[in-house]
């Protein structure tokens, strides 16, 4: 006799756990009549009634997670320490060269400047002159090297 190897062979194929014959034809006609008749048509959906709750939750999760990413950018801000200060010149020594050289101011600052709304913003400032003075005030102003007529 030759001897395989083949475990199977060895073991059986039969694991003991079989079907009834004709289990499967008759199941359908078997689980039919064990489930209760539906009556889709007479009985109206039921919609669950929506509390307070309910329709403002979304509202009150953003409005928690808004306010604890606030929170954790303040505890960041506070655990940093305080920052330069932004509104002292003297904390930028290279916008302080730039606006002392008269050429970078005339060639950049100059152009920018609409002549039109510096009168203007004048005019509006010298509500407590008369506007004699205004008009000698926006005459005598030649920044521009234009004159103003």
């Amino acid at each position: 006799m030759k001897e395989t190897n083949d475990i199977l062979d060895k073991i059986g194929r039969r694991s003991g756990m079989t079907v009834p014959e004709g289990y499967f034809d008759s199941f359908v006609a078997k689980m039919s009549d064990s489930l209760p008749e539906a009556h889709p048509d007479t009985t109206p959906a039921l919609e669950p009634k929506r509390s307070f709750w309910h329709k403002v939750r979304p509202y009150a999760y953003m409005a928690a997670m808004f306010a604890g990413i606030w929170c954790m950018m303040k505890m960041f801000g506070l655990l940093s320490g305080p920052g330069p200060d932004l509104t002292d010149i003297n904390n930028y020594p290279g916008v302080l060269t730039a606006l002392n050289d008269v050429t970078f101011v005339n060639d950049y600052i100059y152009p920018a400047v609409d002549s039109y709304e510096l009168m203007e913003d004048i005019y509006m400032q010298s509500d407590s002159t008369t506007a004699t003075d205004s008009a000698m005030l926006i005459d005598s102003f030649d920044i521009f090297g234009d004159s103003i007529d």
